[in-house]
């Protein structure tokens, strides 16, 4: 199955945006794992079972999945990040997860065995395919009849509180379309209907698409939530186009505006919204 690799995404998630991710993954898990039981839950994973993750990032729920397999099953990670597939091994060797292993690829061209898996697990890793009907394709491809999988992607842009938060700063920052359902990124799948026509296309069944929240953890408090936030992807990005004292100024009016979700002498919790899609192959 011959397409498009997904060079754009290749560059950024070998770049700055996958160094961080990797840097700092215990800050990434506390804000995405609210999704894991979800994910696993539908992805009902049975010991001895073949689990492809597409788009793994640094191997959290790769280690999940393989754990939930037992030594008798294994658990793929399939990622086009360097950096966070390096840290990704070293995690699962520290776990002692040795059927647990990382390739470096892209989901949409990687070669795979058809029919090599059970099943087909991603944590926010499906949004950001250049030719989705492709990858989607492709994902299926892998799977064996009867196969299924559970992918997790980002819903409404209105229910991800620091989203809301960041586009509050439109007046001084350049943030454009950022966050528009449908647009290119993490919000490309934010229609379900467009998500589920792409599992459909790629010749699944019982293709669903249920509505999902969950709390994540930003940060300490305010600041070091509006810091992070920052200082990567969506937020370095934007910062980048101004000036210094504007920088600063949006430093201090994100932290005020976070602060508003803000309990003193509790870490800073955000609500994010996802669609859980599953589907089986016929």
């Amino acid at each position: 199955m011959q397409h498009a690799a997904n060079t754009a995404q290749a560059e950024a998630w070998n770049g700055y945006e996958g160094t961080h991710w990797a840097a700092h993954q215990d800050r990434w898990n506390a804000v995405n794992a609210g999704f894991d039981t979800p994910l696993l839950t539908a992805a009902a994973i049975r010991a001895g079972e073949h689990v492809l993750d597409v788009g793994c990032g640094a191997g959290a729920t790769t280690r999940l999945a393989a754990r939930a397999t037992g030594p008798t099953g294994r658990a793929l990670g399939l990622d086009l990040s360097g950096p966070m597939l390096e840290r990704a091994r070293e995690l699962a060797a520290l776990e002692g997860l040795d059927h647990a292993s990382f390739v470096h690829g892209d989901a949409q061209v990687h070669p795979l065995p058809e029919g090599a898996f059970d099943v087909a697990i991603s944590r926010f890793g499906v949004m950001f395919f250049a030719d989705p009907a492709a990858a989607f394709a492709h994902i299926a491809y892998t799977l064996r009849p009867g196969g299924r999988v559970a992918f997790l992607s980002a819903a409404d842009p209105a229910g991800n509180e620091w989203l809301t938060a960041l586009t509050g700063l439109s007046d001084i920052l350049p943030v454009g379309g950022f966050g528009s359902p449908g647009g290119p990124g993490m919000f490309s799948l934010a229609d379900p209907a467009t998500a589920t026509a792409h599992l459909t296309g790629a010749g699944l069944t019982d293709v669903r698409a249920e509505h999902v929240e969950a709390y994540g953890t930003w940060g300490a408090d305010a600041a070091d939530a509006a810091d992070f936030l920052l200082d990567s992807g969506p937020g370095r990005h934007l910062l980048a186009q101004v000036d210094p004292p504007t920088r600063t100024t949006a430093r201090h009016r994100l932290t005020a505006a976070l602060t508003r979700h803000h309990s003193p002498g509790t870490p800073l919790r955000l609500r994010s919204t996802a669609w859980l899609l599953t589907a089986t192959r016929r």
